[in-house]
């Protein structure tokens, strides 16, 4: 069982840039990313888990990434896959997968709307 989430240079790159312009810490953003990649699942590229160890982005813990979450997490990780997952697949190959994915969309989002606040609102209204 693996509890350390490894992301990519981009990854963690996205991660402090968006926290030194939002002030919202990584593993908060790391949620959204996620919540936003299981949010667009449907939409097109399946999505397969990342098995590559990473060296140069950022190294996290499983409880502070997902935090009392981590069954929510779990659940609908394992709904999007459509079958059940072991617990290696799920942390870190699914759920860095989907960090992935999300980050690029939080990143495009932030770049989007602009300033703090029209990015929060925006990440509650949809």
């Amino acid at each position: 069982m693996n509890f350390t989430l490894k992301t990519s240079k981009y990854a963690k790159e996205t991660l402090l840039q968006l926290q030194a312009s939002t002030g919202i810490t990584p593993n908060i953003l790391i949620r959204y990313a996620v919540a936003i990649s299981l949010r667009n699942n449907g939409q097109g590229a399946e999505i397969a888990p990342i098995t590559k160890d990473f060296s140069d982005g950022l190294v996290l813990n499983r409880s502070t990434v997902t935090g009392e979450y981590d069954y929510v997490f779990r659940a609908l990780i394992t709904q999007a896959a459509g079958r059940e997952l072991s617990d290696d697949e799920y942390f870190p190959g699914f759920f860095n997968a989907h960090l992935e994915r999300g980050i690029r969309t939080l990143a495009g989002e932030y770049k989007s709307a602009g300033n703090y606040e029209k990015f929060i609102r925006a990440l509650l209204l949809e």
